[in-house]
């Protein structure tokens, strides 16, 4: 029997958060989690500095003590812990040396990167999606790529759709140039609609302000920055390292 991934042609589906990622995994070649604010720009910032980030999920500080302690890795700490640790926020990692292996956990990138399974899993974010989109592309052949925005939660668990998340899942739908289908259409229109008023649209979302409210408004001005890195996190050995771009 032929699956259902040799079956999609070279084209571009998108879908949200973890349903998503179960909706696609079989029947794409490669997964891109879109994880704007601030999983993914952060694992960018990392792995651009010769970085390998452990995706780990947020909520259980022991088990993720645990976890690092196996791997020999750094554990990412709060935003707000005191002593200049690395943490989830992009600007922290600005410095961080080459070679690290840093555990980062988060409540939405780090869980959706977990769910690929066999499938090949990228980082991408807007600093980030010209690149991306060629080694999606490369990886994919004449398969089909998936495009995962990850979305925040309400107080409740249930998915927030973010349009940081949607914007950047748009970017790199615009960069793949593929026939999409018509969620990925709608992503790249946003991103398209955008324009030059991206940055400001972002600064003013709901997830942008609430990092901004909470003094982290750098974090906000490392995501905006779009198509500055050329730097491609390939999930590999439970760590996203770079690989090389197309």
């Amino acid at each position: 029997m032929t699956s259902a991934r040799a079956q999609t042609s070279a084209r571009a589906l998108c879908e949200w958060g973890g349903a998503g990622i179960e909706a696609l995994r079989d029947r794409v070649a490669v997964l891109v989690i879109v994880d704007v604010l601030s999983f993914s720009t952060a694992v960018d910032v990392a792995v651009s500095r010769g970085a390998a980030v452990i995706p780990f999920p947020l909520g259980d500080p022991d088990a993720a003590r645990a976890a690092a302690d196996r791997a020999g890795a750094v554990l990412a700490m709060p935003r707000r812990a005191e002593g200049g640790q690395f943490s989830l926020s992009p600007a922290s990692l600005a410095t961080l040396a080459e070679g690290t292996r840093l555990l980062l956990p988060s409540p939405n990138g780090s869980r959706l990167s977990l769910g690929g399974d066999a499938t090949p899993v990228l980082a991408g974010c807007l600093r980030n999606a010209t690149a991306v989109a060629g080694v999606a592309r490369r990886i994919a052949g004449t398969g089909a790529i998936g495009v995962i925005p990850a979305g925040e939660r309400w107080p409740d668990g249930s998915l927030r759709p973010a349009i940081e998340d949607l914007i950047g899942a748009g970017a790199i739908l615009h960069a793949l140039d593929l026939p999409l289908s018509p969620e990925a259409l709608v992503a790249r229109e946003a991103f398209r609609s955008a324009g030059a008023g991206l940055a400001d649209l972002l600064r003013a979302s709901m997830s942008g302000q609430e990092l901004i409210g909470r003094d982290f408004p750098q974090d906000v001005e490392y995501a905006v920055a779009t198509d500055v890195s050329l730097t491609v996190p390939m999930l590999r050995d439970g760590a996203y390292r770079a690989v090389a771009p197309s």
